[in-house]
């Protein structure tokens, strides 16, 4: 997985400045997420595998993608076929995902509850977290019954658990040293 990571981040940076730079950042992120799906399908993937060279498969992939790439898509979808990377478009179109994120000033936080949030709790809950984080919140509610009271807040790598299960699991620990 890094390794597709590694690869693909050039290709998300570039084509990032490039959605900047001519004020298409939603355009491109729609036509990076059609075009990481058709090259994540087993039998496109197979199909595209089997073809002799580069331009054949650039090809083929521009055709199933038909008008969901425009003329800088279409180039893309060139450079990484003749570089044999078109495997790793599903993670570009991912990292172009969290560099627009970024750019906007958005997060996406996970939050588990025991019981699901009233809308004035998820209200005061994106005000609070806004303030933390100094970023626009969009908020993805699960519940899980195992967390018993409180809530798991997970932003990126910062996780805030005010469960009632992980203040137990921090006393025993406490207690048990």
């Amino acid at each position: 997985m890094s390794e597709l990571t590694t690869i693909a981040r050039p290709y998300a940076k570039a084509a990032f400045e490039l959605a900047v730079e001519k004020g298409a950042i939603e355009s491109w992120n729609d036509m990076l997420f059609f075009a990481g799906h058709v090259a994540s399908n087993e039998q496109a993937s197979t199909i595209l595998a089997g073809l002799p060279t580069a331009t054949a498969q650039a090809e083929l992939f521009i055709n199933l993608c038909g008008e969901q790439l425009n003329e800088q898509g279409q180039n893309l979808v060139k450079v990484m076929a003749e570089n044999g990377r078109l495997i790793a478009l599903p993670e570009v179109a991912h990292l172009f995902s969290a560099l627009k994120a970024d750019y906007e000033k958005e997060i996406d936080i996970d939050v588990i509850s025991a019981t699901p949030l009233a809308a004035t709790q998820q209200e005061s809950l994106v005000a609070a977290l806004e303030k933390r984080f100094a970023r626009k919140v969009k908020l993805n509610c699960s519940e899980d019954a195992t967390v018993v009271g409180g809530l798991i807040i997970k932003a990126g790598d910062t996780v805030i658990d005010g469960s009632l299960r992980g203040k137990l699991n921090r006393l025993a620990t406490t207690l048990q040293s």
